[in-house]
């Protein structure tokens, strides 16, 4: 369809290359935040690892995390008490069944705890440039707004937006990442700053 070409083709032009704004130096700092990030946000997130990777800077010492510790550094982040059962369990089996070394597939990603597909694809998506979409709140809400997708379930909303784009999509889930976090929110969207404005059609849109 011409619309849907017009809207990747402005997500393109009007972020360029956009990367996360979680903050991370390496694979092990990029899986910590991206799991912690699940229905928390990114900048809560980058509040809180700065003191957590000084606490435990490699995938072996979050393995051999004190429990109760390790919810002291992230208890302020949403469902605190589950992310710090499974970042010890991922941990564990990262040294366990893969040397220590996190693995870069989206297979062997999936079968770590508390890594679902949407955090495989963030992981594979920002450290590989993989073409991956994963989709989270905010490219939930962009995509239904535009009428990309009507499906009901994030991972079919991926499949909508995977064969509607095709390419490039590791930049469109960033773009459309934070187009709904600082244009397209949930509550007061600016559509009159929106650069898809002319091709959106949503009963949320505020004239």
């Amino acid at each position: 369809m011409k619309r849907n070409l017009q809207i990747k083709e402005l997500f393109l032009k009007n972020f360029d290359k956009p990367v996360t704004e979680l903050k991370f130096k390496n694979l092990y700092e990029l899986i910590v935040c991206v799991m912690l990030s699940a229905q928390c946000t990114d900048k809560r997130v980058n509040l809180i690892t700065p003191d957590l990777f000084k606490a435990y800077p490699d995938i072996q010492s979050l393995a051999n995390a004190n429990l109760a510790s390790l919810k002291s550094y992230i208890q302020s982040c949403s469902f605190f008490n589950n992310k710090a059962q499974n970042l010890i369990k991922m941990a564990k089996a990262v040294c366990e069944n893969f040397d220590g070394e996190i693995p870069l597939n989206e297979k062997d990603l999936k079968s770590l705890a508390g890594v679902g597909q949407k955090t495989a694809h963030v992981v594979l998506i920002e450290w590989c440039g993989a073409n991956f979409m994963a989709v989270d709140t905010h490219v939930f809400r962009v995509s239904h707004r535009l009428n990309l997708s009507k499906a009901k379930t994030p991972e079919a909303t991926e499949e909508d937006l995977t064969r509607i784009f095709k390419d490039n999509l590791n930049y469109l889930h960033q773009a459309m990442v934070l187009f709904g976090r600082y244009t397209c929110k949930a509550k007061k969207p600016l559509c009159k700053e929106c650069f898809l404005n002319h091709l959106c059609t949503s009963k949320d849109k505020e004239i």
